[in-house]
């Protein structure tokens, strides 16, 4: 990977659409293989460190100076007692909900496929006539309809704006609403201090309140919002903050996090975890290539995941990732609260210098700090700072550790069980590499260049970005390379696999990521496909007005973590959903990426009557030994 200039793959851009899509999909695959995207360095150096850098020293700055109690406290007692302050905490959250809804946080930049211009948010939530995705339009009466309307904008101003005043406004007081394990309502900050009694300062609770319900109604009209605010990250903590007194809500607080911790873990037990971790590690700028080389079993030509890739998935990754959280939540001894505190924070840093696709890079900083402020600030263990009161499960009372446990854990296990009911990120089943998601397929560029002409968004087409920096050759071949960051998971080589019956010819057909296409019609998206399912497409259709055949879009629901195949749908714009079936995992995850032999095996359950599928696939089967026989 350059520093100025991108690593492209070998290839004569000038010929390069006209080979067989499967074979350019080797191509892509075996170049990310060695050099990830290829985007040069100097974007991640120049764009999004100097990004995280500004988002902390903002965040941070605007809490501190706001709050002159927060000043007056170091002044007097020192930094570390103005740290644990829980308006501090508070501050720094509600300006990352604030940054998040304007959209400069998650999906933001060229990483995230956004060039001209570098974000979605308020471009286009804060617009009436974009497009919206209602979750429930048939359940929620006064929520159907795909585009926005001044409601829409409204209560997307009305959070973004709220959230902001948030940040400036001065603190509530001395009290909570709910009741307080501390004395008086208040926090007893002695010790050291000779038991002096220091205020617990907070932000107005019913105005916490009022956040949490603006951002709920905007989340009924529109999912993509909600989603956007990481509301299933920062909304549960802002009730708590809200509601609970003080021991009562730190614990409830480390209860959450952990859950949120434990449930990514479980999500990744399973055969897709690999390949994610061997698509990451090969996208890491610092990575040297003879290290991604080692992502794979035989590089170029057998690239499922290695033993090494294995090993760093599941035991650096997966147990890690289950066992410090459950060793922070439960131990009330010093060194080892700080050694697993260390390791997660090691484990988030990590994240963030991997820079991932979607780059939620302010999300993993905010969970290092409330690793810090919860773990080590409000520890379980005794500390004279706190004048001998802890902060362990065993000092809140009993229905708030199982309102925080309920909560933790409810969506969690709906989503590893019933996927298709629930967003992945509602699921807490990030970087999983199993979610729901989708290829969709053009009849031409024709066909593409529609959504540039008939739907009102601020950023063009990817291919129509790109294309005015490098020239359309050149972005084909990235646009493409997005194509084969799904083929290069398990998700791809199955929905490829249906587009090669449900297209007289692939090779004739423009394939598009879907959630690249959701990101340029929505202005966001982080891997939940239930964002381009059936609902966008139909609102596609009806702006596009599609012939049979003109966009056909395989799309398939999460793995359930109790089965070993997941339920797919082929959609045809002009006439909805013409097939339903199965394919299995494990059938994906031992396949090459660009399908050597043929499509995956998938099993039909219901076709639409009167439709038949254009091919069969078998021009496909042994593909490659074909071209090279």
């Amino acid at each position: 990977m350059g520093l100025k200039d991108a690593d492209m793959p070998p290839v004569d851009p000038a010929t390069f659409g006209s080979l067989p899509t499967l074979q350019r999909q080797k191509t892509l695959v075996q170049h990310w293989g060695e050099f990830g995207f290829g985007t040069p360095k100097q974007i991640h150096l120049m764009f999004y460190v100097p990004k995280i850098i500004f988002y902390a020293i903002v965040g941070f700055a605007l809490a501190w100076f706001t709050t002159p109690e927060l000043r007056e406290i170091a002044s007097d007692a020192g930094f570390k007692y103005a740290f644990v302050q829980p308006v501090l905490y508070m501050k720094i959250m509600l300006f990352t909900v604030f940054w998040e809804l304007l959209g400069f946080g998650g999906t933001m930049g060229p990483l995230a496929f956004k060039f001209s211009p570098l974000i979605g948010g308020f471009l286009y939530w804060g617009k009436t006539g974009t497009l919206r995705n209602p979750p429930w339009p048939d359940k929620v009466p006064g929520t159907a309809g795909a585009h926005r309307t001044v409601v829409d904008a409204g209560l997307y101003w009305a959070a973004t704006i709220l959230s902001g005043l948030l940040v400036l406004s001065g603190v509530f007081g001395d009290s909570f609403l709910g009741l307080t394990t501390l004395e008086n309502g208040q926090g007893i900050i002695g010790g050291s201090l000779d038991n002096e009694a220091l205020t617990i300062n907070i932000v107005n609770p019913y105005l916490l309140l009022a956040l949490v319900v603006i951002i709920c109604l905007a989340g009924l009209r529109d999912s993509v919002v909600w989603l956007a605010a990481r509301s299933e990250q920062y909304l549960p903590p802002i009730m708590c903050f809200a509601l609970l007194g003080y021991v009562d809500m730190i614990v409830a607080l480390k209860i959450l996090i952990v859950c949120v911790w434990v449930w990514a873990g479980v999500s990744k037990i399973g055969k897709h975890f690999s390949l994610t971790v061997a698509v990451m590690l090969t996208n890491t700028p610092w990575a040297p290539r003879s290290i991604k080389k080692k992502a794979w079993k035989n590089y170029p030509t057998d690239m499922r995941p290695s033993g090494f890739t294995h090993f760093m998935a599941h035991v650096t990754g997966t147990i890690a990732e289950i066992v410090l959280p459950l060793t922070l939540l439960f131990s009330t001894n010093s060194t080892i609260t700080i050694l697993a505190a260390l390791g997660m924070i090691v484990f988030h840093l990590f994240i963030i210098s991997t820079y991932p696709i979607a780059v939620p890079l302010e999300w993993n900083l905010f969970f290092m700090l409330a690793t810090f402020w919860l773990f080590i600030g409000h520890p379980a263990f005794t500390d004279d700072a706190w004048g001998g009161i802890t902060f362990g499960l065993g000092d809140a009372s009993t229905p708030v550790l199982i309102a925080a446990v309920v909560a933790g854990c409810l969506f969690p296990i709906w989503g590893e069980f019933i996927p298709k009911h629930i967003s992945f990120l509602v699921a807490m089943r990030q970087y999983a590499g199993n979610w729901a998601s989708g290829l969709w397929a053009f009849r031409n560029r024709e066909m593409e260049e529609r959504l540039d002409q008939n739907i009102k968004k601020a950023s063009k087409m990817q291919i129509n970005q790109v294309a005015a920096l490098y020239g359309e050759e050149v972005a084909e071949i990235f646009i493409q390379k997005g194509v084969s960051f799904r083929m290069m998971h398990y998700m791809g080589r199955g929905l490829m696999s249906l587009h090669m019956r449900h297209t007289p010819s692939i090779d004739d057909y423009v394939i598009r990521e879907a959630e690249f296409v959701c990101n340029a019609l929505t202005g966001w998206n982080f891997g939940d496909g239930h964002l381009h399912d059936d609902r966008l497409i139909a609102a596609v259709q009806e702006l596009c007005q599609y012939e049979p055949g003109d966009l056909v879009v395989a799309f398939h629901e999460s793995n359930p973590i109790h089965k070993d195949y997941v339920e797919y749908r082929v959609i045809d714009a002009a006439l909805g959903v013409v097939e339903r079936g199965t394919f299995k995992v494990a059938d994906c995850v031992e396949e090459q990426p660009w399908l050597p032999n043929g499509p995956v095996d998938h099993v039909v359950t219901w076709t639409k009557p009167g439709y038949t599928a254009p091919s069969d696939g078998s021009q496909y089967v042994g593909w490659e030994s074909k071209l090279n026989g």
